[in-house]
């Protein structure tokens, strides 16, 4: 029983991780821009985020393939040397993730951890970093499993049935996702009491045709001012136009799929609109 326990890990593993490069590609095509999707490989400098994030993927992609390709008669070749190596990546991999996760929790407590694409924007906490935890054991126990069988009898099935539904309870308790897809199904709280870190905003606010506009007119890499009113968090970059000092007002309604973005540039000295006054409808009070 305890070796068909440890069979079932494999497929699960498989799932989670081609789950998890299917949500992050897939968000990635909707926004058209990597930047969403850049939060696991926050650590990095910003010109090995890129390369980092397709190296993340690529990696849970062939792990869970290998997984699945290795769990019968073709793992077993060579002593079962392919399933080990694959396993044995795995759980190396999982434990590689949990050390990252504690890493970004303590140097960015804002940031999601992004397994899960959009899913995944909570930040990271104990469940997120705890969970990577017991899939790395998961992936540890699954080293030296023959080839996967069918169940031999029904009792054994029904035990699998019952384990599987326990795994997947706990990981699912460990999910901060399951959370935010049960928002989005149900229950949306108004835009006024929405919480959503600073960061979050800039990042969809830098994928954002908005920003692609003006981001030649910005002179500065971070913003001056940043205040939220409502259901709008307004962003101040300093830049120049037509040679004069100007500030360019960035409004970011709080949601957290593609939010809508307004833009309206102000003479830095007389605050004069120059140009796109979108932001006509909303409050400029502290900026002004």
């Amino acid at each position: 029983m305890l070796t068909a326990v440890r069979e079932l890990q494999i497929p699960l593993l498989a799932a989670l991780l081609l789950g998890g490069c299917a949500a992050k590609g897939w968000r990635v095509v909707r926004s058209r821009s990597m930047a969403v999707a850049m939060d696991p490989a926050g650590l990095f400098p910003l010109r090995l985020q890129r390369p980092v994030m397709m190296a993340m993927c690529a990696t849970e992609f062939s792990l869970g393939l290998a997984l699945l390709v290795t769990a019968g008669p073709l793992g077993a070749g060579g002593a079962g040397l392919p399933a080990t190596i694959v396993r044995a990546a795995t759980a190396l991999f999982f434990l590689v993730a949990t050390g990252a996760l504690n890493e970004t929790r303590q140097r960015r407590p804002d940031a999601g951890c992004g397994c899960f694409g959009e899913f995944s924007d909570t930040p990271i906490g104990w469940r997120t970093i705890t969970r990577a935890g017991v899939l790395c054991a998961a992936a540890a126990v699954t080293i030296g499993v023959p080839p996967l069988r069918m169940p031999s009898s029904p009792a054994t099935a029904e035990a699998l049935l019952a384990a599987l539904a326990f795994e997947l309870s706990l990981i699912a308790f460990l999910s901060p996702e399951i959370g935010e897809i049960l928002v989005r199904l149900g229950y949306s709280e108004p835009c006024e009491l929405r919480r959503l870190p600073v960061g979050r905003t800039l990042t969809a606010l830098h994928s954002s045709a908005q920003w692609r506009r003006y981001a030649g007119q910005v002179s500065a890499a971070a913003p001056d001012d940043v205040w939220r009113e409502g259901c709008w968090r307004f962003v101040v970059y300093p830049g120049s136009a037509r040679g004069r000092r100007v500030d360019i007002v960035f409004a970011v309604y709080l949601q957290t799929r593609r939010p809508p973005v307004r833009v309206a540039v102000l003479d830095a000295d007389t605050d004069e609109v120059l140009g796109r006054p979108e932001l006509a409808s909303l409050s400029l009070s502290k900026r002004l």
